[in-house]
């Protein structure tokens, strides 16, 4: 009979118990934080993105529409609750729609003359044209831009604390 030697089968338990550790881990909570870091990412950047009105007048004072980027599930932006916090922070507290295998967050703002801010408008006296600003929309370009970087150092960070813990 040929004699095949011998074999340690000591790093095959030690994946094992890996993997086991990794299947324990909440992947639903796991993405959940993806969902909310993209949408404070988002709302970072639309804040800063969005424009501050300047008024000669007394008493009036612009920021309004910065001040009105909030993030809402579907159910808030029906109801039309909204939250004082900032939105990074709003972004973080934030309960997630879960719809099948999609995570949502939606952001809002409610301000009324967002929209026209956002992509243009007629002039009061309709005879000229004022350009959208585009704040979201570009917002939401740089963040796609950006987003598998962010996903992928999140996954190596969850799979590096489920495989170099002993």
């Amino acid at each position: 009979m040929a004699k095949w030697g011998t074999c340690d089968f000591k790093q095959l338990q030690q994946l094992q118990k890996k993997l086991d550790k990794l299947q324990q881990i909440d992947m639903d909570k796991f993405c959940q934080d993806c969902a909310k870091e993209l949408a404070a990412r988002l709302l970072a950047k639309v804040i800063k993105r969005t424009p501050v009105g300047q008024y000669e007048e007394a008493g009036k004072n612009g920021g309004t529409l910065r001040r009105g980027w909030t993030a809402t599930t579907e159910a808030e932006a029906a109801s039309g609750r909204g939250n004082g916090k900032n939105g990074v922070e709003y972004a973080k507290s934030l309960t997630i729609t879960k719809i099948g295998n999609v995570y949502q967050i939606e952001i809002i703002n409610p301000v009324h003359y967002a929209s026209y801010v956002e992509f243009g408008h007629r002039t009061r006296n309709h005879k000229g044209w004022v350009n959208g600003r585009f704040m979201l929309t570009i917002s939401e370009q740089e963040l796609d831009d950006q987003a598998p970087a962010i996903l992928e150092k999140k996954l190596l960070k969850y799979l590096g604390e489920a495989f170099n813990a002993e």
